[in-house]
């Protein structure tokens, strides 16, 4: 009789996309992730198999990748309990002082070139149209992000974490776009995993027009969100079975908004000019990463992707400042209750597919409605506490007992 040979099944490959969003997206994200991590059994985010982050999101996958809990990341991005290397946001808005200095010296010789064009050619065009090549004088950010980059620098450099992309246990690339080729660069894969994570981050943070493109190996490279809202591609393409994504750039459904009390009516248009670029760029965003998603569908028809979002009806989060601590705290707590109300109702739908990679979903701890991130964190760390208090008690009560036996030895001797 013939033994039958047993077909072993490769183990799956899981992937994590985060999308990008700016400070607070980032913020969002940390909430979201901080769910996530809770309710899914059996899927280590220090240990998936393939990170992918653009904007934003690189910061937080690569901190995941650097083996950085999820508690661990609210508690140093949103709490500020870092006592190594603290965390403040100002990092994110260092004025271009670099750049304006530069385009300051250039007025000169814009000037002198602006008049002799006008001198040589008076019929061609006015004086005044010769000076718009003065607009040559704008910046090509405001803000410099080489803080945080120094910042990513020092923290990964810690012990047990690593900035070279070589080092690290898993895949994470981290996605910009060549300002000049207008393609999109995946650092951290071959070619370009030689560059510093904190420098890869850094490129994919710039936003243009609000931070000063970042030159690497002689490119300057600026936000990847230019390309795509999300690269879950390049976790496909690398491998991953099940991609969970998520994606905190969603625009404003201003007049839901208004029905759900969020917001009054006319408080975007009179919000001004930032509010409302922001809101333009990030439906351009989400309408390209709607498409995307029914495009995985066809690429990669054999492989789930789970896309996790805000709700687009929720004005606090539009106008939330990243500067304020409270503010903060805000937008990833509602971060992580919006993503537990997301699982519990998908449940269903999530359960089945999930099995399938060995996940399994906690509707105990979804269900349990005075769950909060406090709660999360440091009322699982409340059994730790008291054991280390136990510990800490009984050292001292043994050497209480060693020197009252010393007295009681130094009395016999004297009597």
């Amino acid at each position: 009789m013939t033994a039958k040979k047993t077909e072993i099944k490769p183990k799956p490959r899981i992937g994590l996309a985060l999308g990008g969003g700016g400070p607070l997206g980032g913020i969002y994200e940390i909430g979201a992730m901080r769910a996530l991590d809770e309710a899914l059994d059996g899927l280590d985010f220090n240990d998936i198999d393939v990170y992918v982050g653009v904007n934003a999101g690189s910061f937080v996958a690569a901190n995941l990748a650097n083996q950085v809990t999820t508690a661990q990341l609210c508690r140093i991005f949103v709490r500020n309990e870092a006592e190594v290397h603290p965390f403040h946001p100002q990092v994110f808005y260092r004025p271009a002082l670099k750049e304006f200095g530069s385009r300051m010296l250039a007025i000169p010789g814009l000037v002198a070139n602006a008049v002799s064009r006008f001198v040589n050619n008076p019929y061609d065009q006015s004086l005044l149209e010769a000076l718009t090549i003065l607009a040559q004088l704008a910046p090509a950010g405001l803000f410099d992000n080489e803080a945080l980059q120094d910042y990513l620098k020092r923290s990964f450099t810690m012990l047990g974490r690593t900035n070279d992309f070589r080092q690290l246990r898993r895949s994470l690339y981290i996605v910009a776009a060549d300002v000049e080729s207008t393609d999109a660069v995946c650092f951290g894969a071959p070619g370009f995993d030689h560059v510093p994570i904190s420098r890869a981050i850094q490129a994919s943070t710039a936003s243009p027009g609000l931070y000063v493109p970042v030159e690497i190996d002689g490119r300057y490279y600026v936000d990847g969100t230019l390309r795509k809202g999300l690269h879950a591609s390049v976790a496909f393409e690398d491998g991953a079975d099940l991609v969970l994504a998520v994606n905190p750039q969603v625009p404003i459904d201003a007049s839901k908004a208004v029905r759900n009390g969020t917001m009054e009516p006319g408080a975007l248009t009179r919000s001004g000019m930032p509010n409302l670029l922001s809101q333009t760029f990030r439906t351009m965003v989400y309408s390209r990463m709607q498409s995307g998603i029914v495009q995985y569908a066809r690429d990669y028809p054999d492989k789930d992707i789970l896309l996790f979002e805000p709700t687009r009806d929720d004005a606090k989060l539009f106008f939330s400042n990243v500067f304020s601590f409270q503010s903060r705290r805000m937008v990833c707590e509602h971060a992580y209750q919006m993503t537990r109300r997301d699982l519990l109702n998908r449940a269903d739908e999530l359960e089945p597919k999930l099995a399938k990679y060995g996940i399994r979903l906690r509707r105990d701890r979804l269900e349990d409605e005075q769950r909060t991130i406090s709660t999360s964190l440091y009322g699982e760390m409340l059994p730790l506490y008291v054991a280390r208090g136990r510990r800490k008690m009984a050292r001292k009560g043994r050497r209480l007992s060693a020197r009252l036996n010393n007295v009681t030895h130094l009395i016999q001797k004297a009597l």
